[in-house]
């Protein structure tokens, strides 16, 4: 997927937008910060950067459609 950006204020805006702190990623997916560094030493989550811990949008959202087949699977007593 290739970007093109008009200037810096549509990147910063993009940015802002599409990028998530480890946090806001774990209240996406409905999981703890220890379960989001699980998923990435497992390597079934990829940082966009490492330091600090930063993810695109579009990743955390496909990780939780995953993530609620999975939980529909194994915990169907939660329905």
């Amino acid at each position: 997927m290739a970007y093109h950006f008009e200037s810096t204020d549509e990147l910063l805006t993009f940015l802002n937008r599409e990028l998530l702190s480890a946090a806001e990623a774990a209240e996406i997916l409905d999981v703890s910060k220890a379960r989001i560094g699980h998923l990435m030493k497992s390597g079934k989550l990829q940082p966009a950067k490492d330091q600090p811990k930063v993810f695109l949008k579009s990743v955390i959202l496909d990780k939780k459609e995953e993530l609620n087949e999975l939980r529909k699977k194994y915990r169907p007593y939660d329905e």
